[in-house]
């Protein structure tokens, strides 16, 4: 078995209650969710069903040349 690494993106989306989540290495690959949870599962699904339709076409699997971590910090500053 080979074991492929994708960074997901989920944003809350702007006119929903939910949550869009998208695979900036496997563009047009996306999902989203009423959860982070659940947009989480599904565009784990998504990546998995589009990995199926690259290799059924005989298409390369692209991999990101780097890993990206991004993180939310808060700032205080005074009144």
């Amino acid at each position: 078995m080979r074991y492929y690494t994708f960074e997901v993106v989920i944003e809350k989306e702007e006119n929903d209650k939910g949550y869009y989540a998208y695979c900036p290495t496997l563009p047009g690959c996306f999902s989203n969710g009423a959860t982070i949870e659940d947009a989480r599962k599904n565009i784990r699904e998504a990546i998995e069903l589009h990995l199926e339709s690259l290799t059924k076409h005989s298409k390369e699997i692209p991999q990101a040349e780097k890993l990206v971590h991004v993180e939310e910090i808060c700032i205080g500053l005074p009144s």
